[in-house]
Order: structure tokens, then C-alpha cells, then sequence
């Protein structure tokens, strides 16, 4: 019979939040294993996920502290502005529109990196990293709480004993399901098209919001002549949008894209994910934590889904840290419960905002098309107004754990 890993924590996902909290605590001296179902050359095959990041520059700070970002900076696209308008499809954007300069706050507002580039990153920081152990493929199938510990059997056939475990596995969360944490949720009629575009002009790093009757229509700037779209639309057309040929499909993309970067053509690879929404009811139990998409589930209207999984793994590894530090159990409710007290509100707050920003915008009604395009002629002629959502958006306000501030967990 094989003997069971002994750690101080497993997480389930090694994904990009799974392995950025598995980084932190064994760079803070735990020991760690991260369990995933997909093996690293699956996860950093081109094929495999054609999103990107957009990371705020508090995340950017912490993967500085991390020393991951030294391996992704020459893949990492800096913001320099962000324009947001208001437009019908094939109409002339509102005359009321909405821009942020990265010259107000003296540092680009963040940067696009492509997951598969962040994966990469990731990897190469943890190669080496002593107190830290990948186990791939293998997906935790089962957790048995014990005195003093929790187990977890993974798909391998293989188990580890550790005093805490963490789901870090995807909205599904086949770990929170176990622990029976539900969840409040709803799909969204929308489903997001993904794909990247090469164009003629450069982007001069501007990311570009258009706000269509059908949902917002992103342009997020990439290295080189290329830009990411995250292209909302109705779930029930995006079959169709998918089957065209390269032709129609370069051509769909320019009515919503515009003309101010010249001529696109989208890349082959076309990707498309359902939109949901989804707050669990609990992050914690004894010796059990949720963080990243297992505990929330947001609209990517902002792209602050990884920014705000960023948030939850800089949180927990603190908590954490201090309990091993004090001498007290890593798996007791009193730390757990710090961190749930410490994320929970944000987490309620930010996805809530992004459900009710995707209502506001995504309908053609007049009286919301009125308000909202005064709204943003308003927040954009206020400096001190502007430069606080530019704040919010780089992840800099209210409490930050050490390394969202740039220090070791």
C-alpha cells in the first residue's frame, strides 16, 4: 500500500489561484501540495484556454513578492487607458464616454498577460520551490475530516493528510460540493466569445469597453499588433457566430471592433464560455477553505475575477502564516474565520457591482441609456471621482493583505 503525503495544506486546483496560494504558504514555510487534474503541458497548451488576464497593479505587486512576475513581464501588455462608451451595433458611440488615463496615477492601471503565459510563470516559480509538491493528473476526489487533520483521496489512488484543505478547483468545485457548501447563483442568457485579433495600427495600450445592447464588447490590448476580445452576446447566438467561416467571422468582429485600429483578423482559435453568476453560502469549515472561482463566480465585465482570486489566496496565506507563526491550528475556525470575515464582504460587494453594471448596460432601454451615459460623462469630468474608480479598479483600497502591498506573506 502507497503511504499517505503528509503535508500542512492541500489544495485542490493548481490553477492560476491554486498555485499563486500554494506559492505564498510554502514560501512562508508550510508545507504544501497542490492536487490538479490537468497536467502542466495540458495547461500551457495554446489550444487549451484562449483567455487572458487582466491584472490590477496591486496583483502585479504580489506577483512581484511571489517571484513569479519576473518570469511573465516580457508577455505582460501594459494599460496606458481605458475607454468606455456606450453605442447600439452600427451606430456611432454616445457622445458622453468615459476615459482613464494611467498618466493620473503615475504607473500603467495594469497589464493583459495570457493565461497560458501566467500558468508558465507560475511553474517556473514553483520549480525548485523545496516545500512545495505538484501532483498532476490527480484531482481530489473525496475529504475526510479526522482529528486533527483532513484527509484528501485524490484520483490517483494516492491520499494526503494535511491540518488544512483548500478548494481552488473552478466554479464546479467538486471539494465545496463534498463539504456541502451551496451556493447562490444564476446563468446569465449570455455566453462570452473569446478570441485574439491581429490588427493593422498599434493599440498604443488603450483597452477599449463598448457597451452593446447585447452585452459589453472588450478589446484588451496584448504584446505586439494583437488585442484579446471578450465579446458578450446572447448565449443562443453564439452557436452561430462560432460555426462562421474566417471571413464572416472577421467580418462580424469589425461592425462591433471599428476601424480606429485599422483592419482585424481573428486568430483560428475561437473559444466560448457560459456566463454565470454564483456567491457560496460559506468560505470555510473546519480544516476546509474555499478560494478563486470555487468561492465566487462573477460577471467579467471588469475582468476582476482573477484579481479578486488574487485577493482571496494573498488573504488566506496571511491568516494562515500568522496562525503557524503564533503556534495555533491552521485548521481551527478562529484563522479560517479571519479570513472569511476579510473576504466575504468584498467578494459580495465586488460581484454584485459587476451583475448590476452587465443589467444597466447590457439593454437598449432610454431612460437607462440617458442615465447611464450622464453617469459617465459626470464620473469622467470629476478628477478626484475618476481617479477613485481607477483606484478600485487597480485593487488598492480598503484593507490589503502584505503581499497585495508588494511584502512576503
Amino acid at each position: 500500500m502507497t503511504k499517505a503525503r503528509e503535508v500542512d495544506v492541500v489544495i485542490g486546483g493548481g490553477g492560476l489561484v491554486g498555485l499563486s496560494l500554494g506559492l505564498a504558504l510554502a514560501q512562508g514555510g508550510l508545507k504544501v501540495a497542490v492536487a490538479d487534474p490537468v497536467t502542466p503541458e495540458q495547461a500551457l497548451a495554446a489550444d487549451f484556454d484562449g483567455r487572458v488576464c487582466a491584472l490590477s497593479y496591486s496583483s502585479v505587486r504580489m506577483l512581484e513578492a511571489l517571484a513569479v512576475w519576473p518570469h511573465l513581464a516580457a508577455d505582460a501588455q501594459p494599460i496606458e487607458n481605458i475607454l468606455v462608451t456606450d453605442a447600439r451595433l452600427g451606430e456611432k458611440p454616445s457622445p458622453f464616454s468615459l476615459h482613464f488615463d494611467a498618466a493620473e496615477i503615475g504607473q500603467p492601471m495594469g497589464y493583459i498577460a495570457e493565461n497560458r503565459h501566467t500558468r508558465r510563470a507560475l511553474f517556473a516559480a514553483a520549480e525548485g520551490q523545496k516545500n512545495l509538491t505538484y501532483l498532476a493528473p490527480a484531482a481530489v476526489t473525496g475529504l475526510t475530516a479526522e482529528a486533527g487533520r483532513i484527509t484528501a483521496h485524490l484520483s490517483d489512488g494516492h491520499t494526503v493528510h494535511a491540518k488544512l484543505a483548500v478548494a481552488a478547483d473552478g466554479r464546479p468545485s467538486p471539494m465545496r460540493e463534498a463539504m456541502g457548501i451551496g451556493i447562490v447563483g444564476w446563468s446569465y442568457a449570455q455566453s462570452g466569445i473569446v478570441v485574439t485579433v491581429e490588427h493593422e495600427q498599434p493599440h498604443h495600450g488603450t483597452a477599449y469597453e463598448h457597451f452593446l445592447p447585447s452585452g459589453p464588447f472588450a478589446i484588451l490590448p496584448m504584446t505586439g499588433n494583437r488585442s484579446s476580445l471578450v465579446w458578450t452576446e446572447r448565449a443562443d447566438l453564439v452557436p452561430q457566430l462560432l460555426a462562421l467561416d474566417d471571413e464572416d467571422f472577421d467580418a462580424e468582429i469589425a461592425r462591433r471592433f471599428g476601424a480606429h485600429l485599422g483592419a482585424v483578423h481573428a486568430q483560428k482559435l475561437r473559444w466560448s464560455y457560459p456566463l454565470r453568476f454564483h456567491l457560496a453560502r460559506s468560505y470555510v469549515k473546519p480544516r476546509f477553505a474555499l478560494a478563486g472561482d470555487a468561492a465566487h463566480g462573477i460577471h467579467p465585465i471588469a475582468g476582476q475575477g482573477f484579481n479578486l482570486g488574487l485577493k482571496d489566496a494573498a488573504a488566506l496565506a496571511e491568516t494562515t502564516l500568522d496562525a503557524a507563526r503564533l503556534g495555533l491550528d491552521i485548521g481551527g475556525l478562529d484563522p479560517l474565520k479571519r479570513y472569511e470575515r476579510w473576504r466575504r464582504f468584498d467578494s459580495v460587494t465586488m460581484a454584485l457591482a459587476m451583475d448590476g453594471f452587465n443589467r444597466l448596460f447590457s439593454n437598449d432601454i432610454a431612460p437607462l441609456r440617458l442615465a447611464r451615459d450622464v453617469g459617465m460623462g459626470v464620473v469622467d469630468a470629476i478628477g478626484p471621482l475618476r481617479r477613485l474608480f481607477m483606484r478600485n479598479a487597480g485593487g488598492d483600497v480598503g484593507k490589503l493583505p502584505r503581499l497585495l502591498k508588494g511584502e512576503a506573506a
